[in-house]
């Protein structure tokens, strides 16, 4: 194995990481998960191949191995939260003009619509590319990517925007 090889892929495998995750430090695991296994499976990768491909397949399939594995979430919601939303307070490092959170967004789109819309905007990779990646027929990356994309703009025009208490949006 040449670890070059690995090494000028891991920016956009950390890019995907942390859209997939929504947090730096999970992102960084799963980068390091996913080049432990590729390290292990090295033997699976047939030369010649599109080795971007691969290692997006090996990340997707450990990201989905850790998300079955994890408990349900839970319904609490820190006290400190629901202080801030009690006294009105909003976090003063949060730019107060946009009112549009990304990162948040995509979260709220389900795993499977968030991996196709993140792998072909994101990582630029074509739809059959996505589809090998996934495991899943190139038809299904074209429909998940739709909704996808309109479900981002459901959410990016209005319920996804931080709640401000006592204040309503106007179309």
């Amino acid at each position: 194995m040449d670890a070059r090889l690995l090494a000028e892929h891991i920016p956009s495998l950390r890019r995907y990481a942390r859209a997939l995750t929504g947090d730096a430090w999970a992102a960084d695991d799963l980068v390091q998960d996913t080049l432990e296994r590729a390290c292990s499976k090295w033997r699976l990768w047939v030369a010649g191949s599109d080795l971007r491909a691969w290692l997006f397949t090996v990340m997707h399939n450990t990201f989905a191995s850790q998300v079955r594995r994890r408990p349900p979430p839970h319904s609490v919601v820190p006290l400190d939260d629901v202080t801030q939303e009690l006294r009105g307070g909003v976090d003063p490092g949060r730019d107060q003009g946009t009112g549009l959170d990304l990162q948040r967004c995509l979260m709220q789109l389900p795993e499977e619509q968030r991996a196709v819309l993140l792998l072909v905007t994101l990582e630029d990779l074509s739809y059959a590319e996505v589809a090998k990646v996934l495991g899943i027929p190139a038809g299904t990356v074209m429909s998940r990517l739709s909704r996808a994309r309109v479900r981002l703009q459901e959410l990016m025009d209005g319920a996804c925007a931080p709640v401000r208490p006592g204040l309503r949006r106007l179309k």
